[in-house]
């Protein structure tokens, strides 16, 4: 990651507030521990497609301009912008709190959605593999899983994943948003290039994987134009479902995004901007429930079908859910025989 200088939007939970009078310094990549005593999220939002999340990591360091969980690293004190791509905060204990949450009578085996705030394989997945780890204890107690995520490391733990879709359920999404190469590295420019991740689509479906396709997030005139061709290109690669999401700017996301439109896409950024006001009733933003995920108006309404005709025609199923509502969970925990445990 090349060094840039530290840039935040202000932290309406700070009481107070710095400012540089001489040169920013650069942004520096810090990785700082949270021992939680619980890693189990509970989702009650109606326009996500999951109930359970684990999040080993908060923050990430695929820095996508784009990203709505943002805000959320200023509940811990930091900023939205490159605190939230250089101070990283990681889950030691991740795979021994899962375990502990499966142990518990009250669990009854539901999906659990890898991925729900920040990606669950972006790059310190290489050395501390918390991920691995807690789909390791997924694959012990047959719990189904659903994954999303831009890294590639997921390749790294096909041995897991086809060990989960065999004795438990297992769904896996790629984030795909853009198909000009040069617009991605301009909105997510530490992750790998949409070319590199149709390939990974096309090794997991290789290897038995369930594996879908996220367009997400649509940006009105920005990456719009993309969409078919993603669709296109990620069915050809073996995807069998795709679903996707407008864009969402809560809070400080607004500013963080516009300030990277205006620097790497200059002559893009007011024609983007409208066509988001377009679909978001005149502003940038709307955060209402049934609403923040799709948008309104006659261009959010175009985008939506363009994209339900294409799937269909490709014959691709639409849904985002990662839930496996009716049908009877896989789960259960595994026999101990004195201090060993049996899995399978």
């Amino acid at each position: 990651m090349k060094p840039r200088p530290v840039s935040n939007p202000p932290n309406p939970w700070d009481t107070t507030a710095v400012e540089y009078l001489e040169e920013i310094p650069p942004a520096k990549l810090e990785v700082l521990e949270d021992h939680s005593r619980e890693v189990l999220g509970r989702n009650d939002s109606p326009d996500v497609g999951f109930s359970w999340s684990v999040n080993p990591y908060r923050g990430c360091l695929h820095a996508c301009a784009y990203c709505y969980a943002r805000p959320y690293h200023e509940y811990l004190g930091f900023g939205a912008g490159t605190d939230f791509e250089t101070k990283l905060v990681v889950k030691p204990r991740a795979a021994e709190l899962l375990r502990e949450a499966f142990e518990r009578r009250s669990w009854k085996g539901e999906s659990v959605a890898f991925s729900g705030i920040t990606d669950c394989y972006q790059p310190l997945e290489a050395s501390l593999r918390l991920t691995r780890a807690c789909l390791e204890v997924c694959a012990e107690y047959r719990n189904p899983v659903g994954i999303i995520t831009k890294g590639l490391l997921i390749e790294r733990d096909l041995d897991v994943l086809q060990t989960l879709a065999e004795h438990a359920r297992l769904s896996v999404c790629i984030t795909l948003p853009f198909h000009d190469e040069h617009v991605a590295r301009a909105m997510e420019p530490y992750v790998a290039s949409p070319r590199r991740r149709l390939l990974t689509i096309e090794r997991l479906a290789a290897a038995g994987i369930d594996v879908g396709v996220a367009v997400a997030p649509i940006i009105p005139g920005l990456n719009d134009e993309d969409m078919v061709r993603v669709l296109t290109a990620a069915r050809e690669a073996g995807a069998t479902r795709a679903f996707s999401t407008l864009l969402r700017l809560p809070g400080p996301v607004q500013a963080v995004f516009e300030q990277r439109l205006r620097d790497k896409l200059p002559l893009r950024a007011e024609r983007v901007l409208h066509r988001i006001r377009e679909t978001r009733g005149g502003e940038l933003n709307d955060s209402r429930f049934k609403v923040r995920m799709r948008g309104e108006g006659l261009y959010a309404d175009t985008l939506h079908q363009l994209f339900a005709t294409t799937a269909r025609r490709l014959g691709l199923k639409t849904t985002m859910s990662l839930d496996s509502g009716d049908k009877e969970s896989p789960f259960r925990r595994p026999m101990k025989s004195g201090t060993q445990l049996s899995f399978f």
